[in-house]
């Protein structure tokens, strides 16, 4: 990336996050982020993904410093302010697309979101969700008993999507996991990987007796009866990572963790 004098810096209620703002302002100076260069986020993922869903509108690219708990999106922390210019100078940017998630209720209301790691679905009560499954209009699954079920993209698949034993997906690879949670039946079914421009539909059956609610990243939507979810056409963003650890080989490191 060429390199930038405009930073809007933003930071996490995390005191580590709050304290490097006050050094970085100090240094930098403060500037609105309609008028950045960059957007320079400081916390964890979570505070990541508020920034992406807030701004990410305004197509800043964002480089991200790890000052929370988790920080796979996020660069390394360096005490001197001195060294941010030359970082982003160099970043590399990887470009990615949302899910667009459209969520049918109960009520008749249909809400429409965006989600950057992954749109899930899971059972509200004791009793296990009853989801038909539909790939590009076509009935793929008739019955799937579980306690929900989850569409991911290759910069989640690390997160929620692998804690449910889905597969991680390289980045680039213009795919997007299916993955099954807790699986009931049928038992030997383990999801799936899809093409990254298929419309995913789940048709939630007996949804009176077993609620389900839909979430697309941590915007949670209750007594869903059908989901549509597709990679979106009109919303992208860039990330700015340090070159020695780029988005891609983060994500193919997971896959050798042991």
């Amino acid at each position: 990336m060429n390199s930038c004098s405009r930073i809007a810096f933003l930071a996490s209620d995390a005191e580590p996050a709050q304290r490097a703002l006050a050094v970085l302002v100090d240094h930098y100076g403060q500037c609105r982020s309609e008028e950045a260069d960059v957007l320079c986020a400081l916390g964890g993922d979570g505070f990541m993904l508020q920034t992406l869903h807030r701004l990410g509108m305004l197509g800043k690219p964002v480089y991200g410093m790890k000052l929370g708990t988790l920080g796979f999106l996020m660069n390394q922390y360096h005490p001197d302010p001195q060294c941010l210019l030359d970082r982003i100078a160099i970043a590399e940017p990887a470009r990615l697309r949302p899910l667009e998630m459209t969520a049918l209720t109960e009520a008749g209301t249909s809400v429409r979101t965006l989600a950057y790691n992954e749109v899930s679905l899971l059972r509200q009560t004791h009793q296990a969700a009853h989801i038909r499954i539909a790939l590009n209009g076509r009935m793929r699954l008739d019955e799937l008993i579980c306690d929900g079920v989850l569409v991911s993209t290759p910069a989640g698949s690390t997160a929620y999507n692998y804690s449910a034993l889905g597969p991680i997906i390289p980045f680039g690879s213009h795919t997007l996991a299916l993955t099954p949670i807790a699986p009931f039946r049928p038992r030997r079914w383990r999801g799936a990987i899809l093409k990254a421009d298929t419309e995913v539909r789940f048709h939630v059956s007996d949804h009176y007796k077993r609620p389900v609610s839909a979430t697309a990243d941590s915007y949670e939507v209750r007594n869903v009866i059908e989901v549509a979810i597709k990679e979106s056409s009109d919303h992208m963003v860039t990330l700015l990572f340090d070159p020695e650890h780029n988005l891609e080989e983060r994500i193919l490191s997971e896959q050798f963790v042991v």
